[in-house]
């Protein structure tokens, strides 16, 4: 099944693009299991910096591999996050320059595991050694990361590595009828009935999640109707509190937004002045620069 023909998890910066961060699709066999490969267009100069540097992390739902390229120190770390369910801050205190050069893989949530030689069990809201999960693709991308400085060149790389070592036997019937209808409901789900719905029991349900997710099917659904509220704030032309407490099964209005900033840190109106106020800062600057 295309489950990212009906989901698109979003971070709180979804216009991002800069020379240190940029977003860019897989190729077409790719696309049901890469959100997308992110990273800097070319290695950069990392700065000290003169205050720390803050930036919001929200729970996407996804999974990074991150590799960074460190010129300066001739080292390469490789760390791999697990889906978060909590917002995070991270703080970037730079103590001295360095040549560096990011690249990324970002996985919808469904399929980590169909490229991992460990299962997901116990990695929500863990950052753990990219080895320990992925070796194979650690030892590939080693050596060639180096070699290659361009995210457009390292891409079809990682995507050559991927299309070999996919492996879609791991795909079990009753997990991905459950997904389908957590995602279909956009995670308005009670997981008492979708046992039922997906002839399965609780117990086999929540351990087929944590095994492919490292998350349970209850949480996660959280999750995925917080991410399809995301959406509706981000994109709607105009965004009504009331029409989404029916759309999401939210209990009422309030309920609503007592959950959007559990996950998010802030209210609807004041994320979407967040993000959309980098993309306005990103088009001045492409009109200043032409």
């Amino acid at each position: 099944m295309d489950f990212h023909q009906i989901y698109r998890p979003l971070t709180a910066h979804p216009f991002r693009s800069n020379a240190q961060y940029r977003e860019y699709e897989p190729c077409e066999e790719l696309k049901p299991y890469i959100r997308c490969f992110w990273g800097s267009f070319m290695p950069y100069r990392q700065y000290k910096a003169k205050e720390p540097v803050q930036d919001i992390v929200i729970p996407d739902t996804c999974m990074d591999i991150i590799f960074t390229v460190d010129y300066t120190g001739n080292q390469l770390l490789g760390k791999f996050c697990g889906i978060d369910d909590r917002t995070f801050i991270t703080c970037h205190e730079g103590d001295e320059e360095r040549d560096v050069s990011i690249f990324a893989i970002r996985f919808y949530p469904w399929s980590a595991f169909l490229f991992a030689e460990e299962s997901m069990r116990g990695t929500r809201n863990g950052f753990f050694d990219a080895g320990v999960h992925f070796f194979g693709l650690q030892k590939e991308m080693k050596s060639l990361l180096f070699d290659v400085a361009g995210i457009k060149e390292r891409i079809p790389i990682a995507e050559r590595y991927l299309l070999s070592r996919i492996r879609l036997e791991r795909n079990r019937t009753v997990f991905a009828d459950a997904l389908f209808k957590i995602l279909k409901q956009k995670g308005n789900v009670e997981i008492g009935r979708l046992s039922k719905e997906v002839h399965a029991s609780d117990r086999q349900i929540e351990r087929i999640f944590q095994e492919n997710m490292g998350i349970s099917p209850k949480r996660f659904s959280s999750l995925v109707r917080y991410q399809y509220l995301w959406n509706d704030v981000l994109f709607s032309a105009r965004f009504q509190a009331a029409d989404a407490v029916c759309r999401y099964g939210y209990a009422d209005q309030s309920h609503m937004l007592h959950d959007f900033k559990r996950f998010h840190t802030m209210n609807p109106e004041t994320a979407r002045n967040y993000a959309r106020s980098e993309w306005e800062r990103q088009r001045h600057d492409k009109r200043m620069n032409e």
